[in-house]
């Protein structure tokens, strides 16, 4: 059998795949999502949901350092990676120790279509037919409950010392943008540019994410002394996990709403 992946990259496939390593934490989730999780054999550190899952399965390091050794001991069907979450270089060694998958996500469209794809490798179309279907309604309400609500300017920060943002062509900033959210970087050079804290006090709301860097109450109070904008920590799982957590994450961008 032959797949594409999100790359457009050509796999062959002999079989459903029944032994999964999958180096990106959000893809883990989706795996499980879809009734996978007996066949994942190797994860991340950082695949945290389930959290019972590193304790479970072999974790064969985070997202950008693996163990190659680990992984081949495993004897995997299939490798799951994503274009910004690994690297070229662990795409390219993967691929000597078996088929690897690519996904490029930068919208809800290229979410929605990597759910459909995995769904037909793993024979799990029905599941994943239903999970996108769900993903669409969820959206729809919520652009309905957020059609006549104002646009904010807002500036998302994933770190600090220096201070870095979701910069445009991200799917951080898609999902703002969805959320009525103006991203005041989006024109700013580079998918995650460094920014002056002076750049930060044109947005209207300042959103601290709580991952990759755990921004805390202390970083919220600040930028509030310093600027005296409104600054908020926010759940960055929300806006940057694609997968099946995306169903829930509409839910929680009326929480910010309201």
């Amino acid at each position: 059998m032959i797949y594409k992946d999100q790359l457009n990259r050509t796999i062959s496939l002999n079989a459903t795949p029944k032994r999964i390593v999958s180096l990106v934490p959000s893809q883990t989730e989706l795996l499980v999502s879809l009734g996978l999780e007996e066949f994942v054999v190797g994860v991340t550190k950082f695949c945290v949901h389930p959290n019972s899952l590193r304790k479970e399965k072999i974790v064969v390091g985070g997202t950008k350092t693996i163990h190659l050794e680990k992984i081949a001991a495993l004897q995997p069907d299939i490798i799951i990676c994503n274009k910004e979450e690994n690297t070229k270089d662990i795409v390219d060694c993967c691929s000597q120790i078996s088929s690897v998958w690519v996904s490029d996500i930068v919208s809800l469209e290229d979410n929605n279509e990597m759910i459909l794809l995995l769904g037909e490798i793993f024979d799990k179309k029905d599941e994943s037919t239903r999970l996108v279907d769900e993903i669409n309604r969820e959206c729809v309400d919520y652009i309905s409950f957020v059609k006549d609500q104002p646009v904010v300017d807002v500036a998302y920060c994933i770190w600090k010392n220096p201070y870095m943002v979701a910069g445009g062509d991200t799917f951080i900033d898609s999902l703002l943008r969805m959320a009525r959210f103006n991203n005041i970087f989006y024109e700013k050079e580079g998918r995650y540019p460094v920014v002056d804290i002076s750049e930060l006090s044109a947005a209207k709301l300042i959103l601290l994410s709580s991952e990759p860097y755990p921004f805390k109450s202390k970083e919220v109070q600040e930028l509030k002394n310093e600027l005296h904008c409104e600054v908020r920590l926010v759940d960055g799982e929300y806006f940057s996990w694609y997968g099946s957590r995306i169903k829930n994450a509409f839910k929680y961008f009326r929480t910010l709403r309201d």
